[in-house]
């Protein structure tokens, strides 16, 4: 029998509002959409906009039709979300498709379009009344305009677009007549990603009453440098912010050079998400293809963004310009995310086989990418870094308690970049509480922090291929292209007490890392961090055919990484305290550096083949029982200039064992955003021998101490700043130990309780310096780091 294909034309009918003050007006686009539904059978009937028109799509696919809504060009201005729920499934053969017809530039909205009455208010500035509506985004003429904010926005500034360490100092908060409703945003402590503050009212000693901080589900204060705060009627001060005061109904504005206020468009952002498809795992929303359509428009969702992750650094909003919840073989492809407030796509909870493919996600405030499943899912979860669940209470039975995560999906060929514009602790590719999750061939650049990030081992067997990360951790600190955590079931946050439980529990780490997570033929970049950072418990994964641009490999704690035939430039391998039986390989890689060891006494299952380019490297490594069998000398490259780090024929590597890979299929493959994507300069690479000494050591009180000089010391210790004196070995007899000081503790600081004041250690000298101003009185009182929190330690320095 031969389909026919019938088209009903929808004409969007608009209404004109009149009102001195406020109108909503229809633009051009919106007068010209001509949504279409394309179905088998005979259907007649008339829509006024896309809602109608979906709504009637679900009369036919009740009578089993195939139902395509086709999109013509223009600009759909949604009044609400469009929810679909399973009745709107399709099948394999007939899936139901919502399609930009084609060539034609459609754009799906959550934004209302607003006419105003402008009088001027200042010589700059502009007021005009509003109706009783809500808006923290203002659009004119397409371009985002920055809220009143103090400092100023500087694009030229990378943190924040503009940062003051007095943002909320009390000599600028007397300056404000009535601060309730403003923003105050800032970096963790430790730049581990950021906080976002709502003001709620004034203490009585006029300090700021702040609502929020839990964006970053590592707690901290906030950083006392990188801050800003917005939404201040007093800071209005510089051309495209503006200022709504909900209380009178009146917008403030002043118009950046060049822009005729009077005939500018006027779009504000009212939705938090765009189509949402929401199923069950009984009655999943399946077959739905949504492609060819641009999504702007969405609201900011940072004070939204408070459900933690596990014992990882984030917290989350389950929500984005396309959430999936509840869904079976959904494909989004070859559409744009584009000026969105919050996350573009997110899959939560249970889903399969969804694919994301051929999109151009930029310019947005949270993630690009968010597969994120239910902690219910989890067997014995814990929710912060220092939370665990006792070993008697510990769930020990292998894999997932149910389905309610996502799987077996395909995130391929997407251009990603210029994303975390509003919250910093976000990533091109976000996997956590997932398992089977492909990532291939796409270009991630110009990010906050991780490109690509895997929040914790639950359920690995991921596949992190050919991908092209670089730009990345550019606001933040202490992370990598590719980040990851394992704060799993065998985590716990006392180094001491997991050496004991994982000695008495062997493969404990599988219980949840149960299958590999592969990372192959990616190229990474991160001169800021790691290019590869396996941090905290990362475990069970096989690393290889990568090229490391800048920052190196990191493997931290964990189990069974398998790291072979790799290329690191201009850095190295960076094993941080490992534990004794650990499994870890590193073996037929490319080296211009010697390996970076911190705290590590225990060196894996084997560290050997391996070429580096300087003999000092190689001794050093040999000094440690490494790298019997490895080699040094010229890689011989064929073309680093131009990004090409294959070996040449009779290169040592290659006698070593190692195996050149393709370096031209990084990235996107897809034409289009090919020819629109950046690609990662080439680096300068550092061949010659190395011009580098060890830290030197000094003793005090019975104790070996080193200045923190590294930011992968830092790290390893996780401290806030590379700063402190690190504690190398203690005399179990010495004035230290009786205090209690420990190997790995580091000292930050030194106080005097007495007479007030404090010394801040900078490294060891500093500590030295203070101890002779201070020996007299008997006493050495210090903060210390001891498992990433701060103790006061007293020292009795009388015989």
């Amino acid at each position: 029998m031969r389909l026919v294909f019938l088209t009903l034309i929808v004409t969007a009918i608009t209404t004109l509002v009149s009102c001195s003050e406020t109108k909503d007006v229809a633009t051009e686009s919106q007068v010209s959409q001509v949504p279409r539904i394309l179905t088998v059978g005979e259907v007649s009937s008339d829509y006024s906009d896309l809602a109608d028109a979906i709504e009637h799509s679900r009369t036919l696919l009740n009578t089993k039709q195939s139902v395509k809504i086709e999109l013509a060009a223009g600009t759909y201005y949604l009044n609400q979300t469009i929810v679909l729920d399973a009745q709107f499934s399709g099948t394999a053969e007939q899936p139901f498709v919502i399609a930009a017809k084609e060539n034609a530039q459609v754009i799906i909205s959550g934004a209302k379009t607003i006419e105003l009455n402008w009088q001027p208010y200042t010589e700059q500035i502009f007021q005009a009344k509003i109706s009783d509506l809500e808006f923290t985004q203002l659009y004119i003429n397409g371009a985002l305009q920055p809220m009143a904010r103090y400092p100023n926005f500087n694009p030229d500034v990378a943190i924040f677009n503009g940062y003051a360490e007095d943002a909320i100092a009390p000599e600028r908060i007397a300056t404000w007549s009535n601060p309730v409703g403003g923003f105050v945003h800032a970096l963790h402590e430790s730049r581990w990603g950021d906080m976002h503050y709502q003001i709620t009212g004034l203490n009585s000693d006029k300090s700021l009453q702040l609502e929020g901080g839990y964006q970053n589900n590592r707690r901290s204060p906030m950083h006392l440098t990188y801050r800003f705060v917005e939404n201040i009627f007093e800071e209005l001060d510089a051309p495209g912010e503006w200022f709504l005061d909900k209380a009178n109904n009146t917008l403030y504005f002043y118009p950046p050079k060049g822009v005729d206020i009077h005939q500018a468009k006027v779009e504000v952002p009212q939705l938090d998400n765009l189509i949402e498809l929401r199923g069950t795992q009984s009655q999943p929303v399946k077959h739905v293809q949504i492609s060819g359509i641009q999504f702007s428009h969405t609201q900011p969702t940072f004070m939204q963004t408070k459900e933690p992750l596990l014992r990882s650094d984030w917290a989350i909003y389950r929500g984005g310009a396309i959430l999936l919840d509840g869904t079976e073989d959904i494909q989004v492809n070859d559409s744009k995310f584009s000026q969105l407030g919050g996350n573009a796509i997110f899959v939560s909870n249970y889903n399969r086989f969804a694919k994301i493919f051929n999109n151009h996600i930029h310019d947005i405030g949270a993630s690009a990418v968010s597969f994120v499943g239910n902690p219910s899912a989890v067997r014995s979860p814990s929710f912060e870094y220092h939370e665990f669940v006792s070993e008697t209470d510990l769930d020990f039975q292998v894999g997932p308690k149910s389905d309610q995560y996502p799987s077996q999906s395909l995130v391929d060929n997407n251009l990603i970049h210029d994303i975390g514009l509003i919250e910093k602790q976000v990533a091109g590719v976000q996997l956590s509480m997932t398992s089977e999750i492909t990532v291939s061939h796409n270009s991630i650049y110009r990010v906050p922090r991780a490109g690509i990030n895997v929040s914790e081992g639950t359920w690995g067997g991921h596949i992190i291929e050919y991908n092209d990360v670089f730009d990345t951790v550019l606001e933040t600190g202490d992370h990598g292209a590719f980040n990851s955590w394992g704060r799993d079931r065998f985590w716990h946050p006392d180094r001491a007490k997991m050496d004991d439980i994982n000695q008495r529990n062997p493969g404990m780490y599988l219980l949840d890392a149960i299958k590999p997570t592969i990372l192959r033929n990616n190229r990474f970049q991160c001169d800021h961090g790691w290019d590869i950072d396996l941090d905290d418990g990362s475990s069970n994964y096989e690393i290889y055919n990568n090229v490391m641009l800048s920052g190196g490999l990191k493997l931290r704690e964990g189990f069974k990484r398998i790291a072979t035939n790799n290329i690191i430039l201009n850095n190295s391998f960076h094993p941080h305290v490992w534990f004794e039986n650990s499994e870890d390989v590193f073996t037929h890689n490319i080296l211009l550096s010697g390996h970076k060891p911190i705290l590590n006494d225990y060196w894996g299952q084997q560290i050997d083949h391996n070429l580096f380019v300087n003999q000092a490297d190689l001794e050093a490594a040999q000094a440690l029982g490494l790298d019997k069998h490895s080699k040094y000398g010229e890689p011989q490259f064929v073309a680093p200039e131009q990004g090409n780090y294959q070996l040449a024929e009779g290169s040592l590597g290659l006698k070593l064992g190692f195996e050149n890979f393709p370096m031209d299929q990084f990235g996107v493959q897809n034409d289009a955003l090919k020819a629109l994507a950046e690609t990662p300069k080439s680096p300068d690479l550092f061949l010659a021998a190395e011009d580098s000494q060890v830290g030197k050591t000094y003793e005090l009180l019975g104790a070996t101490l080193k200045s923190v000089e590294t930011l992968g010391e830092q790290s390893a210790l996780g401290i806030a700043e590379i700063a402190g004196a690190m504690v190398l070995k203690v005399d179990p007899n010495s004035k230290m130990a009786v205090a209690g000081i420990q190997t790995s503790d580091v000292i930050l600081e030194v106080v005097d309780s007495q007479f007030g004041g404090s010394d801040k250690v900078l490294g060891v000298n500093e500590l030295l310096a203070s101890y002779q101003s201070r020996k007299w009185r008997g006493v050495l009182e210090i903060v210390i780091s001891r498992n990433q929190q701060l103790q006061s330690v007293s020292i009795n320095l009388i015989d």
